[in-house]
Parts: C-alpha cells; sequence; structure tokens
C-alpha cells in the first residue's frame, strides 16, 4: 500500500505542504497550475523557487496577490466559508480534491468560529477568504488527491513560542486558530526552542485532515522525498519533508469496529455511513438484527485501520444513539493495487490495476463510469463492457 508520512519538524504551512507534493507528483509545478486554473480565480500568480535551508534545497511556493501588497494578511480580501465552498463547488477540479478542500476549509472556519465567538456563518476572516489561503488549500487537495496514497500519517507536530504580530494584534504562539484546530483533531504537538510561529492555521487544518495519526514513521520502503520550505531562516531546516513509500501486505492488520442499534433510523445510518468514509473507513456495512425483547436492529460495522479508530469511535458516539461498540484487530491480505490512466474509446479513464502472481487485472473506476454513462446516454452495463 502506498503511504504518507509528514515529517512537522519544523512546523507547517499551506505554501510548504505544496512545495513538499510537488516534489511527488511528476511535473509537479505543471500539474498544480494545470489545476489551479480550473477554480477559475483570478488575481493572483504564483512564483516558483528553490531555496537552501541550512543545507537542505527545498520548493518555495509564493502566492502574489495582483495589485496588492503580500504582507503576511493584510489587505486580503475577506470572504466566509458560503464563499469559499462557492468557489470550490463551481470550480472544475476533480470531485475527490473539492470535498478534501471544503473539509479542510471547514477546521479552519470552526476554530476562527470559536475563536471570535461568533457563528460560523457570521465570521468573516481573511486566514479563510484570502486568495492565497484558497491556493494552498485546494492545491494541497489537488496534489493529494494525484498521488492517491492509501493512508497518511504525520510525525508530533511542532511549533515555536512566543508573540507574533497579525490583523488582530499581538497574539501568542502557537496562534489561537491553530491551538483550536489541533484540540478538535485531539493532534500530538509541541512547543520547542524556536521564538516564531512554525504551525499557520491552513498548515494545522491540513494535516488534521489527512493524518491518521500522529507520531514516529511507519514501517516502510521509501520510494520519493518531497521537500517544501517556508520564508523564515530559522536556527533548524524551514523545511516541511513528505515521505512516500510502501507497506507490505503482508503485514497488513485493520480494524473492525461493531455496534448494535435499536433506536434510530434509515436516514441517520446513511448519513453515518458516508461520515464515516470520509473520515478514512475502508468499509462500513450495517446488517437488519433482531436484539432483547424482539426489537428489530442494525448492527453496524466499520473496517478501518488502527490509527482511525479513535475517528470512527467519535463519529459514532455523535450522529449515532449508540451508547457502546466492541472492536478487534484482524488480518487481512490485500492484492497490490493502484490506480492508472488508460486509453479507451471513450478518452482516459482511470481504472484499478490490480496484480496476483504473474496476472495483471484492470477494473474501471465507478465514478468514470457513470461520468460516461451520463454524457454518452449509455447504460452503465454497456459503458463497462465496451471498456
Amino acid at each position: 500500500m502506498k503511504i504518507l508520512f509528514f515529517d512537522c519538524a519544523s512546523g507547517i504551512s499551506g505554501n510548504m505542504t505544496l512545495g513538499a507534493l510537488m516534489d511527488l507528483v511528476e511535473n509537479g509545478q505543471e500539474y498544480l497550475v494545470t489545476e489551479l486554473n480550473k477554480l477559475n480565480v483570478d488575481g493572483y500568480h504564483i512564483h516558483f523557487s528553490k531555496q537552501n535551508k541550512n543545507g537542505i534545497l527545498a520548493n518555495y511556493v509564493d502566492v502574489h496577490l495582483e495589485g496588492h501588497h503580500h504582507d503576511h494578511g493584510h489587505h486580503h480580501e475577506h470572504r466566509n466559508l458560503q464563499d469559499v465552498e462557492s468557489i470550490i463547488n463551481q470550480s472544475e477540479i476533480e470531485e475527490e480534491a473539492k470535498n478534501l478542500a471544503k473539509r479542510i476549509f471547514m477546521r479552519v472556519a470552526l476554530a476562527e468560529a470559536k475563536v471570535h465567538g461568533k457563528p460560523i456563518e457570521e465570521v468573516h476572516f481573511h486566514e479563510v477568504g484570502a486568495i492565497d489561503s484558497i491556493v494552498d488549500i485546494v492545491g494541497c487537495a489537488i496534489l493529494i488527491t494525484k498521488i492517491k496514497p492509501d493512508a497518511i500519517y504525520s510525525s508530533v507536530v511542532n511549533d515555536g513560542y512566543g508573540f507574533i504580530e497579525c490583523a488582530h494584534g499581538t497574539i501568542p504562539v502557537p496562534v489561537p486558530a491553530t491551538c483550536e484546530i489541533f484540540a478538535n483533531r485531539k493532534a500530538l504537538t509541541r512547543q520547542i526552542d524556536v521564538p516564531t510561529e512554525l504551525v499557520t492555521p491552513t498548515g494545522a487544518a491540513i494535516i488534521s485532515e489527512l493524518a491518521c495519526s500522529f507520531g514516529k514513521a511507519p514501517v516502510m520502503s521509501m520510494d520519493k522525498i518531497g521537500y517544501g520550505c517556508g520564508s523564515k531562516d530559522l536556527p533548524i531546516p524551514n523545511v516541511l519533508r513528505v515521505m512516500q513509500g510502501k507497506m507490505e501486505a503482508e503485514e497488513d492488520t485493520v480494524t473492525i469496529i461493531e455496534t448494535n442499534i435499536d433506536d434510530t433510523t434509515p436516514e441517520v445510518l446513511s448519513y453515518t455511513m458516508e461520515k464515516l468514509f470520509e473520515k478514512g473507513a475502508l468499509d462500513v456495512f450495517y446488517t437488519p438484527i433482531f436484539m432483547k425483547k424482539s426489537r428489530p436492529a442494525y448492527r453496524m460495522n466499520i473496517i478501518c485501520k488502527n490509527e482511525c479508530l479513535e475517528t470512527m469511535r467519535d463519529i459514532l458516539f455523535l450522529h449515532t444513539t449508540t451508547i457502546g461498540m466492541r472492536y478487534r484487530k484482524e488480518k487481512r491480505f490485500v492484492l497490490p493495487r493502484e490506480i492508472v490512466e488508460r486509453d479507451t474509446p471513450f478518452g482516459k479513464v482511470h481504472f484499478k490495476k490490480v496484480t496476483h502472481l504473474d496476472n495483471v487485472y484492470y477494473y474501471p473506476e465507478y465514478e468514470d463510469v457513470k461520468k460516461i454513462s451520463n454524457e454518452r446516454n449509455l447504460s452503465i452495463k454497456e459503458v463497462y463492457r465496451k471498456l
């Protein structure tokens, strides 16, 4: 399975993430610009450069606002969450990238609303509304969707100490929004002896949404390493390092969660299933059962990565009426697979490429098949047959 490990020894920000992920995508800079153009947002241009940070060469991505001074948050156009989601929804980027970007923005929005003491719909904040944050977060979602990792892990996230100046005045480090984002995620963080901000709210939201767990790197064989840097020169390398590698399928274990529910509705179960899949569940299903006093009920089963147990648990407690659940670890065999693009009579189509012994199998991705079916007015089974 393909995994990513974010080494946040010097914190994380949006542009550091873009810089590191670009190294993991073929022609990453060109691909990023091409996809970002599908946002249909103007008023900015991106400068790409290489910078040396304590002997480490890294990508520096700088979003310049046209006709504005680029001075760390001032003179930005203010937008609220609805404005940002409207820009994303109306864009032409992939649906998976849209959904990931909106989930990251929601993390920032919830934190800003709490810090400022306002309902989320009333908060107008440059941290989310500014074009550079839109580019950072949507760009990250675009590159992650292209890389398609099976799992993402993070180190403990380091931040600095002291105070920084922002649009609201002098505030402490870690900044309040970053603290709220990490508290909501129960992320593992610490302060190190560097007297400045290392983690931006955008960076905190990105890693909180992406990472299944925080700690040491898992056992893996490394394939590629990406480096993205920030603008500051620090005593330590101001670099985010993202490692791409593989974990052996033979060592794969998963967590199975079960809960019996006799006082809920199908709508609640359907919505809960959606939220579980959004947060990384590998599979979810529910089965009709009879419980005590012959009451009809459902047993909900979730298969997830071991690191996602707490996330799955919290979703079940939040969205269903269950007051308890069982879980266990199980081993599983998983055939090596990857998503590839192939030329077909319908143009380029994504396939799942699966290998077993000397055999290779290609299975067309359902979302592509559905899109072709709608565009060509063909039945699903006819599209599958031709592919």
